[in-house]
């Protein structure tokens, strides 16, 4: 008896002991969760799921991260809002940031970084409809094109310009709001547009404009080599949480190479999101995007997140000149490294 009672004294001690430990890990690990308010560059469409999977699969949260991801509306606008601090992080044109930090440079408290390039050659594209008699970029001679004023196609269009040898003097521009751009093309009320390749020229499609109907002229074919998109940090953010920034990498490290295995299965996640979306569009997106500035044969080689110093300089020295910027971000300020996974993690295999 008195066995048992030693036992069952024991098994009573070990099973507080036990108790006590849990709840104080408990208690730790809900101190050690990091809030992070992410603002994506748009809508939520085929290449938000590159986000939006491992929020949902719990990728985030395992890494001690409650993270919310809200739409956006350029990425300009992400910009501003992550050097405010009204988000912490988020995705945006490596464009819009370098002139953003160039018109900003005596403002320390509007400093951010990129911290991980996703889009490792510009989306920017000219279209115009095959009606038109447009082969070729010299063509565009004469001709009226459409944008908002924010595009980053737009704001770069001149080393478009530039490297086709064009005449801007001879080339005239509408403004319009984004929504209307592909609507204005398909009825023939400009003679071209400048967009992402895969929103605008999927949105020709559900403006009943079939893909044999239009001619593209992607930027990166045409002789402007340029990161595209790229995760933002805002400094403040970076000093207070470094840890949580890795953290962040690690498991959006983790989701992207899931969507790059299984982008079609990745759309589930974009359509939780907004019900409303057209899947099967969005599945092409996505697809689009992987096969045209995601998944390349720099990022095949070398993973995914990381940014060549050189072409970094050759972007920054690009969208300096071809915004008339004053000065010129160094890359170091532009993009900052030191918070990617391991190479080993960063490789990618695609679908």
């Amino acid at each position: 008896m008195t066995r048992l009672r030693q036992a069952a004294r024991r098994a009573a001690v070990y099973a507080l002991a036990t108790g006590v430990l849990a709840a104080c890990t408990a208690t730790g690990d809900a101190q050690q969760v990091t809030k992070i308010r992410f603002q994506l560059d748009w809508r939520f469409e085929g290449p938000s799921a590159l986000f939006l999977l491992p929020a949902a699969k719990g990728y985030f949260k395992q890494e001690g991260l409650d993270v919310t991801i809200d739409a956006g509306n350029g990425s300009a606008g992400a910009v501003n809002r992550v050097a405010s601090g009204t988000y912490d992080m988020g995705f945006a044109d490596i464009s819009a940031l370098i002139e953003f930090l160039a018109s900003n440079r005596d403002n320390p408290a509007a400093r951010m970084q990129a911290v991980y390039m996703l889009y490792d050659e510009t989306p920017a594209a000219v279209f115009v409809l095959k009606s038109s008699g447009i082969t070729k970029p010299s063509d565009l001679m004469g001709k009226t094109m459409g944008a908002p004023i924010f595009d980053a196609g737009r704001k770069t269009f001149p080393l478009f310009v530039r490297a086709n040898k064009l005449d801007p003097d001879r080339i005239k521009w509408q403004s319009m709001d984004a929504p209307l751009r592909e609507t204005m093309l398909a009825r023939g009320e400009v003679d071209g547009i400048t967009g992402f390749y895969f929103t605008s020229l999927l949105n020709l499609n559900a403006r009943g404009v079939k893909d044999d109907d239009v001619v593209v002229f992607k930027y990166a074919d045409h002789g402007v080599r340029l990161y595209g998109n790229a995760v933002l940090a805002n400094q403040k953010f970076i000093d207070r949480h470094p840890t949580a920034i890795s953290a962040f990498l690690r498991a959006l490290t983790r989701g992207v190479r899931e969507v790059l295995a299984d982008p079609d299965g990745a759309i589930r996640y974009v359509n939780e999101r907004d019900p409303l979306i057209d899947a099967a569009l969005e599945r092409r997106r996505l697809r689009l995007a992987i096969d045209t500035v995601i998944a390349t044969p720099a990022v095949k080689a070398n993973g995914i997140g990381a940014a060549d110093r050189q072409k970094l300089q050759a972007t920054v020295a690009q969208v300096v000149e071809a915004f008339n910027l004053q000065t010129v971000p160094s890359a170091d300020a532009l993009f900052n490294s030191s918070f990617l996974p391991a190479a080993s993690e960063r490789q990618i295999q695609v679908q």
